[in-house]
């Protein structure tokens, strides 16, 4: 009775371990102070699923968009790299308008990338290999010295690193998009 016990608290332990940060917050926030780390954030909150069937990209009004919520926790993601002094080479952003919001309220500057885009509706679903072909070339070819700031989907960061992400949060990568942890308290 007691080695059943004993291998299933170890197997709780293992688990536990592999689903949570090997490093503390200053700990992370050292490694993006060193730049050179790829950092993946899922739009702010912006309550719902999907989009509706009427989505324009040009037309924030037909799109799900950020709610309070959202816009407060954007403020405090760019207030996160800035109180940290984390060097910034460049963000991208996703073409949706909640993608766009949060990176305008957390960073200021930016420019959007549509291979950042989301495939989730199935609208959207014939886009998925060329925008991970876009991305990953871009990413193979991406040599500067601070951080890469990427804003984007849950789709896209699943594809890309097979983790899921929360609305806001924060996830650092080498530049080989090795995990090295993630942000989610800021």
């Amino acid at each position: 009775m007691f080695k059943i016990i004993k291998k299933n608290l170890i197997f709780i332990l293992l688990v536990t371990i592999s689903f949570t940060n090997a490093y503390s917050n200053e700990e992370l926030i050292d490694h993006l102070k060193k730049g050179n780390k790829i950092v993946f954030i899922r739009h702010a909150l912006a309550p719902g699923t999907g989009d509706p069937d009427n989505f324009d990209i040009n037309d924030c009004s037909t799109q799900r968009n950020l709610n309070d919520e959202g816009v407060k926790q954007s403020k405090k993601i760019g207030s996160f790299f800035y109180k940290n002094k984390i060097p910034i080479n460049q963000v991208l952003t996703s073409e949706w308008c909640r993608c766009v919001d949060t990176a305008k309220y957390a960073f200021k500057d930016f420019k959007k990338f549509g291979a950042l885009n989301s495939f989730f509706s199935e609208n959207f679903k014939k886009n998925k290999e060329k925008q991970m072909e876009d991305l990953n070339n871009f990413l193979r070819n991406w040599n500067d010295e601070g951080n890469l700031v990427l804003i984007t989907h849950y789709v896209v960061i699943l594809e890309t690193i097979n983790e899921s992400v929360s609305s806001g949060e924060i996830v650092i990568l080498d530049k080989n998009l090795n995990f090295i942890g993630r942000v989610n308290d800021y």
